[in-house]
């Protein structure tokens, strides 16, 4: 399927990239990530699609940041596209989002605990662009077979399947690379999420936890198995980030996994 100027699909399809900060911070921070990692990207010869989001409804606390809003996020990831003609991802969570989102964005993603809301998807699947549903954290990769058949029964072919790890007990998150082949056999790009499969959910209080160390090692292994893209969250300094700080990772490990994973898919023979 198209996206913007890219091809993505499975097996033979060219693998790709989806990333970028959590939360949009501002336009100059948004423009600054945006040519950043792609710059990255295409010096390992990856297409790649720019992710942030303008509004994190999920957040643990009430007093954590949120993002820019919707009309204010919109009007800064078209600045993007602008500067960058790079092909647009971000979370929609209502129906009326996605009325409003549609004409600027590339891709819907639905967020992970909203992958079940059947109005929702119909919404995103009607509205002629790609949607990419993560998968819950407390599904099993063929219950996402029924999230299939709703965008399916739109019309629609445009869908991505992200996985993004699987509730293990309290605050924290393993990830069953069966999935990925299991999800595979639907017949759409999917996808393996490597930061927030390390994410420690509520894992900090009021605010979730992660363990960035297992970015690089997860999302090898998942490239090693099977899966048409990797989805990343970057940021310049995750530390200092607003939102999803702990799983995030800098430009530098950005750059070094993508070095390594062109060097899987190359041992693999796989564009």
């Amino acid at each position: 399927m198209k996206i913007g100027p890219l091809e993505v699909g499975v097996a033979d399809a060219p693998f790709f990239i989806i990333a970028g900060p959590c939360v949009i911070e501002g336009e100059s921070h948004a423009l600054q990530a945006a040519e950043a990692i792609a710059k990255i990207a295409v010096a390992h010869r990856f297409p790649y699609i720019f992710k942030s989001s303008y509004d994190k409804a999920n957040r643990s606390s009430s007093a954590s940041y949120r993002g820019v809003g919707i009309q204010e996020g919109l009007r800064i990831l078209e600045k993007v596209r602008i500067a960058t003609g790079l092909p647009l991802l971000s979370d929609v969570h209502t129906e009326a989002e996605v009325a409003a989102a549609a004409p600027v964005l590339d891709v819907l993603q639905i967020p992970a605990f909203l992958c079940r809301q059947t109005d929702l998807l119909v919404a995103a699947a009607s509205s002629g662009r790609a949607v990419n549903v993560k998968k819950g954290q407390f599904l099993a990769p063929w219950d996402m077979a029924n999230v299939v058949e709703k965008i399916e029964a739109t019309g629609s072919r445009n869908l991505m399947l992200t996985e993004r790890g699987t509730t293990f007990g309290y605050n924290n998150l393993v990830s069953d690379l069966r999935g990925l082949v299991i999800m595979r056999k639907f017949g759409y790009p999917v996808i393996f999420d490597g930061t927030h499969s390390v994410q420690l959910p509520g894992g900090g209080g009021k605010v979730s936890s992660g363990q960035r160390e297992f970015v690089a090692p997860l999302s090898r292994a998942a490239v090693a198995v099977g899966c048409d893209g990797l989805f990343l969250e970057v940021h310049p300094n995750p530390d200092t980030a607003p939102s999803d700080g702990p799983n995030m990772i800098d430009f530098a490990m950005f750059d070094r996994l993508l070095g390594e994973v062109r060097r899987l898919l190359d041992a693999l023979e796989r564009k």
